[in-house]
């Protein structure tokens, strides 16, 4: 199942999504007992939707994560259709996404590297030519 085959008020939702955005969790009080929740923005390569995330699930999640959501619900809220693991599904975390970090220091990319100690003599050089 994909984000652009969804549809509001369904179960049996079953999604590999990626975790793009979080929001700070907020605490409420329902019928004498106290709980957690909050939103989170996922996608996948067919779109992008919200993820309501409930009590345990809140901590369980970070921006950047690879979940998989099992048997999950699909709502609409204002008009935005919506999902969570509802009353009986699951998420879980399946990985990450990693996206690297994007530089051009060669320090960075090969610390031990002689290329790197080059690299600095060649401009210290050039400061001593000038």
């Amino acid at each position: 199942m994909e984000i652009k085959d969804l549809k509001a008020n369904t179960g049996k939702v079953d999604l590999v999504l990626e975790v793009v955005q979080k929001e700070e969790p907020r605490s409420f009080e329902k019928f004498g007992k106290q709980g957690t929740v909050c939103s989170a923005n996922v996608k996948d390569s067919t779109g992008a939707i919200k993820l309501t995330l409930w009590n345990e699930d809140v901590e369980k999640v970070s921006v950047g994560d690879k979940i998989h959501i099992e048997n999950g619900w699909c709502s609409e809220f204002k008009g935005e259709l919506q999902i969570s693991s509802g009353k009986f599904g699951n998420i879980e975390v399946v990985g990450k996404f990693d996206v690297g970090v994007l530089t051009n220091d060669p320090k960075m990319l090969n610390p031990e590297s002689s290329a790197a100690d080059e690299d600095i003599d060649i401009i210290e050089d050039e400061e001593t030519i000038e």
